[in-house]
């Protein structure tokens, strides 16, 4: 939150808030187009090791515009987004716990990119009643800082804010992180009595559209040790 200032100090310090949350967009930025270039990156790795094998599995990166990603592995989907706006931990977040936060609050102001997993039949029968599921989330600030929250392998080894520097190689361990969480993230068959009675428009509909709701875990928590996307 903004702080209250004297009037002779509004307009400078209006400024000098504005300014600054445009470097942090200015940093994030950059951070989703590296995403973005490791990505291209590993596709072409991909390609040119699998180039001549009979069975085709796709491994395909998609640019969705300036703030928008796609990887498509095998069945799954990831898509990288990142947000327009700048945000700032809360006060009961163990970032700002940190000696890191506590030398210079402003380090705790950052902009976020975000990893979502969808099923890759999700997109190609139009199923718009299935389920994505938010894997992590990258948080950098001004300095090129980074930290990550998320599910086992995507937020395990990335929470040391402090000396997180965003680069081309620890780039490339997040997306690999987080692909190697997707494989191991399968998708589990729903709970019997949640799927025994249905009516005649979702069947209609099923049988036109696929349109029957599907997700990795629907039915069920969203990991088996039950931990929450912290």
């Amino acid at each position: 939150m903004m702080d209250i200032l004297p009037n002779d100090e509004l307009f400078p310090g209006l400024r000098r808030k504005a300014s600054f949350k445009q470097e942090v967009y200015r940093k994030t930025l950059e951070s989703f187009r590296l995403f973005k270039s490791v990505l291209t990156e590993m596709a072409e790795e991909y390609r040119q090791q699998y180039r001549n094998e009979p069975l085709q599995i796709p491994f395909e990166y998609h640019d969705k515009g300036e703030f928008e990603a796609e990887l498509r592995f095998g069945g799954d989907v990831l898509i990288f987004t990142m947000h327009t706006n700048v945000f700032e931990f809360s006060r009961d977040h163990e970032v700002m716990k940190t000696s890191y936060i506590h030398e210079n609050t402003s380090r705790s102001y950052c902009g976020v990119i975000m990893i979502f997993n969808f099923l890759a039949d999700s997109f190609k029968y139009n199923r718009m009643n299935d389920l994505g599921y938010m894997i992590g989330r990258i948080f950098v600030n001004s300095e090129n800082h980074y930290f990550v929250e998320g599910k086992r392998e995507v937020g395990q080894l990335y929470n040391n804010f402090q000396s997180s520097v965003i680069t081309r190689e620890s780039v490339r361990l997040i997306l690999e992180s987080a692909i190697r969480y997707t494989c191991n993230f399968d998708l589990l068959t729903p709970p019997y009595d949640a799927m025994k009675m249905i009516t005649v428009a979702d069947i209609q509909s099923t049988l036109d559209n696929m349109k029957m709701t599907t997700g990795k875990r629907l039915g069920f928590r969203f990991q088996g040790d039950h931990e929450e996307l912290r």
